[in-house]
This record gives C-alpha cells, structure tokens and sequence, in this order.
C-alpha cells in the first residue's frame, strides 16, 4: 500500500482496538490526533504530545467539545486527512417492547451521534483540503437484529447507512467514507466476560486495525460506502 505522512484523527483511541490502529499509522509514520474522554488515561498510554502526536480530551456526545479539539488539531497540524471513529459499545437490552430511554438513548448517543458530531467537525476541513478519508466502525449485528439486541443492532445499522449516505454525498468531492463490520474483537474484556468461548475464532485488534489502515490508503481510492466484514474464524 502507498502511504504519505498525513494526519489521522482516531476517536476511542484509549480502547484495544484505539491503541492497535494508533500504533498501524505510527509504524507508517502518520501523525495522530487522539480523542478519548480522560486526558490522564491518554497521557499514561501516549505519553507526552510531539510534533507528530496531540492528545485531546473530548466527550464526544458535546458537539461542543468535539469541535473546538478538531480545531486545536488543525491549528496544530494544518489538515486531517483521515478520520477512524472507533468509538462506540455494545450493551445487551431489553425486549424491544421493553427497551429503555436510557438503553436507547446510550446506545444511539455513543454508536451514532458520536458519528455525526465527528462529521460535522471534520468534514468541513477535508473539504477545503481538497479530499480525505473515512472509516467507521460498525458491527457484524448490523446486518441482522438478535434477540435483547434490539438497540445495539439498530445502532450499529445506523452507522452502515450513514456511512453510504455520506460516501454517496462527498465521494464526488474526494472523501471517501467506508465502514468496518468486525464480529467479536479479542479483548480482555470480551474474554473475561465469554469464558468458555475460543478467542483464536475471533477477530484481532491488530487484524482489524490492518483492514482500517489499507481503508484509509491510496489503494482503497476507489472504495465508497463499503461495509466491510471482518469476521474471523466465527
């Protein structure tokens, strides 16, 4: 894959999958822009800001705070050329005859409001920049609705249209927005929390952060609203 040294702005970059795809544009020799909620955490696992790496702290459900850390990026750096929202979660729910504001209302703010305050803060740059890249992440459950699954599914669906209603809307101007679909990620988490299940049929950190970088390259120029799946072995 060609690479140039750009900027790439990460959201959720404290987070397994965060640190993997952080350290994928490190060994290329990108410039990062990391967003996560604590400013402690990021500098623990970072360390100190350079002239090729900002740490920000941002909640990402304030617009607000989300824009003015876009804005001290490009101050600092004069472009993001990528952008990886890598935030997001899973919560198991109720029926959906059951579901909760509360387990709607966070699986809809972290999944997909996240999406739209990052978008609204950076595409408005990639535009005046003449271009730039998009990758999401979604879910394999975005393809199908499970049981006690409702919000998650319906969330993570969201993220897969709106990654296609905004490739449809600025691949002309030469964003390209595409999505991941990751099954199961092998996290400590996920195996402290699934025991008895084999991780090595699960997909990697590592792994996935290789399909969000090539996403992100020159080679994938020609990839628009994609939602990829990266499932493994399950």
């Amino acid at each position: 894959m060609e690479y140039a040294m750009q900027t790439v702005l990460i959201t959720g970059a404290c987070g397994n999958l965060g640190r993997a795809v952080a350290q994928a544009f490190s060994d290329k020799g990108w410039t990062l822009v990391l967003l996560d909620r604590e400013q402690s955490l990021l500098g623990s696992i970072y360390g100190p800001d350079s002239d090729r790496q900002l740490s920000l702290a941002a909640n990402l459900l304030d617009a607000t705070a989300v824009d003015a850390a876009v804005q001290r990026a490009l101050k600092q750096f004069g472009r993001i050329e990528v952008l990886c929202n890598l935030a997001g979660g899973f919560r198991m729910g109720e029926a959906v005859h059951e579901t909760s504001d509360s387990t709607w209302d966070f699986l809809m703010g972290l999944n997909v409001r996240s999406v739209l305050h990052t978008a609204r803060a950076v595409v408005p740059a990639m535009l005046a920049a003449g271009g730039g890249r998009i990758v999401n992440v979604g879910a394999g459950a975005a393809g199908k609705g499970g049981a006690n699954m409702g919000a998650y599914a319906a969330s993570k669906s969201a993220v897969a249209r709106l990654t296609e209603s905004m490739a449809a809307e600025l691949r002309d101007k030469g964003i390209n927005v595409n999505c991941v679909l990751p099954s199961i990620i092998d996290t400590p988490e996920n195996r402290k929390d699934m025991p008895k299940a084999d991780p090595s049929r699960w997909v990697s950190p590592q792994s996935l952060a290789g399909v969000i970088a090539f996403l992100a390259s020159d080679s994938a120029r020609d990839i628009h609203g994609a939602s990829v799946p990266v499932t493994g072995l399950s």
